[in-house]
């Protein structure tokens, strides 16, 4: 091993595993390590710290395992200040970038570690020296001449740490997806969350699919957003497109849900639905002129409830409140998550679920809600102690959740 580097580790590094998974990952890739110190806290609020020598056979296995180390909490011995490289044209990062995690970043300017402002993964850190100010920029936003953080110098991961004060069921649901979990009493610990945030003026946000209209649960989810514990709404065309053929047509996919059975060309009512909206120009005006007069698109019109929707290549028509410029959708969805989210419910959507689960931080605590383990395992595999994934019908989780809050139908 003739490359070597020392790492530190602070904070909760035992039971948040941090300290284990270094180790795992420096022997898992042909490292070796060594622990030089390390002084264990003794109490819950009492932090731990290990000093660790890294070794490689390798310069550039060794610069790997810095980086594996980095990026799950550890820090240089010898902080350097970051090293910066303008971006060589518009939409392109300079070579070398640092690809970020949705863990809280800070980066070294001079003497001062700066937090980095919206943690959100897969995207690079902007560097404004002459402000003191660094934040996450997408690919597609980058500018020629903007400074870009390289390397991993000068760059600290906060590692995540398991919830000491959250409920205890919380930490409990965090771990491996099952359908064998408490449910009930995790939806009670969820209404009362949702009661919590709204007291303070706090922000959540639902991200639905079109199941929540197939599967009769529209009305749970205007009873939310009219009871005020639904501040953004993130959809696609199918989620409103078939709330408004229910409430035009009485069906979804020209099912019946009140019958249980397929109306006679029914399959035309969605595209009829759609023709209408557009013919009078948006889902508010049909709303103001009494074309639209129920679901969760009236809701959130009447409610002047914020929502996106983010169109996709399969989508009819489509509705004219869709957005069909995917990175457009993409930064009016990351613009409402920077605003600030305590809470979002991904129920029954994988595609726009995942999607917004890409632009959070991993400190907002997400329930994902789906009736498929596969989606859920999605979600939850974010790395984040604050994923909570609930395998069921989302009709009996809805139906369970507006009970616990109180809420009529």
């Amino acid at each position: 091993m003739s490359y070597s580097d020392i790492i530190e580790l602070r904070g909760h590094i035992i039971d948040s595993l941090v300290l284990p998974q270094i180790m795992e990952e420096v022997m898992d890739r042909g490292g070796e390590f060594v622990i030089q110190q390390i002084d264990v806290g003794r109490r819950k609020d009492e932090p731990s710290y290990a000093r660790i020598q890294i070794s490689a056979p390798t310069e550039e296995l060794l610069h790997l395992l810095l980086d594996r180390a980095q990026r799950i909490g550890a820090t240089s011995d010898h902080a350097e200040p970051v090293s910066t490289q303008p971006a060589p044209r518009d939409g392109v990062f300079p070579e070398g970038f640092y690809s970020t995690t949705n863990l809280d970043t800070e980066v070294r300017l001079g003497s001062e570690w700066v937090r980095v402002e919206h943690p959100e993964m897969d995207c690079a850190v902007a560097v404004d020296r002459a402000s003191g100010r660094a934040w996450t920029l997408a690919l597609s936003d980058i500018r020629a001449g903007q400074e870009v953080a390289v390397g991993h110098e000068g760059i600290k991961v906060i590692p995540l740490e398991r919830p000491r004060v959250q409920p205890p069921v919380f930490a409990f649901m965090g771990s491996n997806v099952s359908s064998e979990k408490p449910k009930a009493l995790l939806i009670k610990e969820i209404a009362g969350r949702l009661q919590e945030i709204r007291a303070r003026d706090g922000r959540v946000i639902l991200v639905g699919g079109p199941v929540l209209v197939h599967t009769g649960t529209r009305d749970f989810v205007a009873a939310l957003i009219h009871a005020g514990y639904v501040n953004v709404l993130f959809g696609g065309n199918g989620l409103a497109t078939h709330d408004v053929e229910m409430a035009m047509f009485g069906t979804s996919l020209g099912v019946s849900l009140a019958e249980g059975t397929p109306h006679e060309g029914g399959h035309e009512h969605h595209l009829r639905a759609i023709n209408r909206i557009r013919a009078v120009g948006s889902l508010k005006a049909a709303v103001e002129n009494g074309l639209l007069q129920n679901g969760v698109m009236h809701a959130c019109v009447t409610t002047n409830t914020r929502f996106i929707l983010a169109g996709s290549v399969r989508d009819d028509g489509p509705l004219p409140d869709v957005v069909t410029d995917m990175i457009e959708a993409q930064r009016l969805m990351r613009a409402e998550v920077h605003k600030g989210v305590d809470l979002v419910m991904v129920l029954s959507s994988m595609l726009h679920g995942i999607a917004t689960g890409n632009f959070l931080p991993a400190s907002v605590t997400t329930v994902c809600v789906d009736i498929n383990p596969a989606v859920v395992t999605k979600l939850a595999d974010r790395g984040s102690f604050q994923a909570i994934g609930l395998v069921m019908d989302v009709e009996g989780f809805l139906r369970e959740l507006c009970g616990e809050l109180g809420l009529r139908t």
